[in-house]
This record gives C-alpha cells, structure tokens and sequence, in this order.
C-alpha cells in the first residue's frame, strides 16, 4: 500500500509553525487528529495543558495497540485513549471542565478482505472504488447546533442531542460514525482534517476532484489550492486553518 501524507500548520499561526494536527500511519492504519483551538476570546479550560498536547498525547496512546495488531474495535482503542489521556492529566486539570482541550478522529485499519473506519466530528473519510464511485463518511453534528456561541457549544459538548468529540469522556468513542467496507471495494482513501476537507465543504469542489488531485498531483498541491482559495477567501469564519491530509492507495 502506498501511503502519502501532509500535515501544515495555518500560515497566520502565532506563533509561527505551531499546528493542533497530528497524522499518524503504519503498515495497515492511518489516523488524522484535529485539535479544537480555542476562540480568540478568552476560556478558561480548566487544563493547564495545550490542544497540541492533548493531540500527540491521544496519538501516542493510539499508536501502541494500532501498531501491534490489536483485535478490538477502534471504538475501544479511542476509548482507551481518552481514558489514558484523561488519567495522565486528572490531577492537575479539572477534567470536569467542557471547555477541555479536545481533537477530531479520523482512522481506518485495513483487515484481510475489509477495512474498518471511525470518524468523529468533522475530519471525514473519503473512499474511492475501483469503479470510481465515491463514498464519503463523515460526522456532521456540530454543524446541526442551534447556533455556534460559546454558551451553546459548551453546553451541547460530549452530550446526547449535541456534538460529540475526543477530550475527557471515553464515551465519545461509542458515539463515532463507524463502519467497514470490503476491501475489494477500495481503491483509495483520504483522511482530511476540516482545513483540508474546505477544498470541497467550503469552496465547491466534487469530492471526485479532491480525491483525483490527491491521487495525481499529492497532498502538498491539494493544500496549496485550498491555501489560494483561502487567501481569496471573503467569506465569514476562520480564514486559515491547519490542513492535513493522508492518502491510501493500492493493494
């Protein structure tokens, strides 16, 4: 299997070259991780700890079962690493706090004859069949919130009817979008972080081009589109955000 991969921090980043992804891959899997950056108004998280902490911690307690061939579902290896992480700071951080450092999760895991995905909140997967059909699998509950103040966000966190992301509450693994398909049916996969996946969410391109950009040209020119997009861009939200980009091609 060939596996290529990018991950760039957003260029108005202060300070400079400080990124909130993490992109991780191994013979048969690949996870992306899309910390949640705080809004520029102060919160008070409770945790002494940064997003990117948080992000490599969760990569590091995901690694070890993933790179030796664990059997269980991923929905039990989130969990596991957010009851990890979640221990490792317990005693210094009010882990209680729903303004937590938290992260996106997007894997797959490739078995003999079929290939697992877990996507929770909005870093989908992208699968293109060997007859160029596409199926995207993607979680877009915190796009159906009332709205997105503080208030609302904080309040519908981690909680039936609201959103659901990887932070302090091992439960959130449970509620991810998973399934498998037979590998017979993939071609190619994408895992993108939302500063990527804004190439077709945001400026109106088919998933079809994304995947035949990343397929033809790399993920280093799929991220230098949605950056010229992005400095174009006169549209209301975060102008820039950290892009990554992992793509899975071949046997």
């Amino acid at each position: 299997m060939e596996i290529r991969s990018l991950t760039e921090a957003a260029p108005d980043r202060r300070p400079p070259a400080v990124n909130e992804d993490l992109v991780l891959t191994g013979p048969d899997f690949a996870v992306v991780l899309d910390g949640a950056s705080p809004p520029r108004v102060r919160v008070d998280s409770g945790c002494r700890h940064t997003v990117a902490w948080l992000v490599m911690r969760l990569a590091t307690e995901l690694a070890t079962p993933l790179l030796t061939h664990s059997s269980a579902p991923l929905t039990d290896l989130l969990a596991g690493a957010i009851t990890a992480v979640r221990a490792s700071h317990a005693g210094t951080c009010d882990v209680a706090n729903p303004d937590s450092p938290s992260s996106t999760v997007a894997m797959v895991r490739f078995g003999p004859d079929h290939v697992e995905h877990l996507v929770l909140a909005d870093s989908p997967v992208v699968m293109r069949s060997p007859e160029g059909r596409i199926t995207v699998h993607s979680d877009d509950r915190i796009d159906l919130l009332p709205d997105r103040s503080l208030e609302t966000v904080r309040r519908l966190r981690n909680q039936p009817g609201g959103f659901w992301v990887a932070s302090t509450e091992p439960k959130a693994a449970y509620e991810a979008v998973v399934g498998t398909t037979d590998r017979a049916d993939v071609e190619a996969i994408a895992l993108l972080t939302d500063g990527a996946s804004r190439y077709t969410e945001r400026y109106g391109h088919s998933w079809e081009e994304l995947l035949d950009v990343l397929s033809s040209e790399g993920p280093r020119r799929l991220v230098e589109r949605v950056r010229a997009h992005d400095a174009a861009a006169t549209t209301s939200g975060k102008q820039y955000d950290d892009a990554s980009v992992v793509l899975l091609q071949g046997p």
